[in-house]
């Protein structure tokens, strides 16, 4: 298991809630999570463009942030479910409003991105 070697600052509730949330599926997770998605693979179904391995990594960083809780059933083979904790649970209206943010402004973060993408593309031909 990787362990850091610069312990990281935590100085202010920015600094917190990135290293939480740090992740480029963890928002999801939490949110599939909410919505009742609680089975590995129908995250995965959720979530086709993370690998397996990466959803598992998230997962197990954010049950060790006490946001979501594991529960192993003893069966065979074995089924796994994720929960939301209270904790994780006071997530959801954040996330909620950071999405809504984002549908108002979808037009406007959509040519940014693609701006980025189609600019970085011309570069690399440019160069080659």
């Amino acid at each position: 298991m990787y362990k850091r070697k610069i312990i990281p600052n935590l100085n202010c509730g920015l600094d917190l809630i990135g290293e939480v949330l740090y992740g480029k599926w963890k928002i999801r997770l939490l949110w599939f999570i909410n919505e009742g998605h609680k089975r590995p693979s129908e995250l995965q179904r959720k979530i086709p463009d993370a690998s397996r391995r990466v959803l598992n990594i998230q997962l197990k960083e954010l049950e060790e942030h006490e946001l979501v809780t594991r529960i192993i059933y003893p069966v065979v083979p074995p089924k796994v479910e994720y929960n939301l904790t209270e904790f994780g649970k006071t997530l959801i209206p954040v996330i909620a409003t950071l999405g809504q943010w984002s549908d108002e402004h979808e037009d406007r973060l959509r040519d940014v991105i693609l701006k980025q993408v189609v600019g970085s593309d011309l570069d690399d031909t440019l160069i080659s």
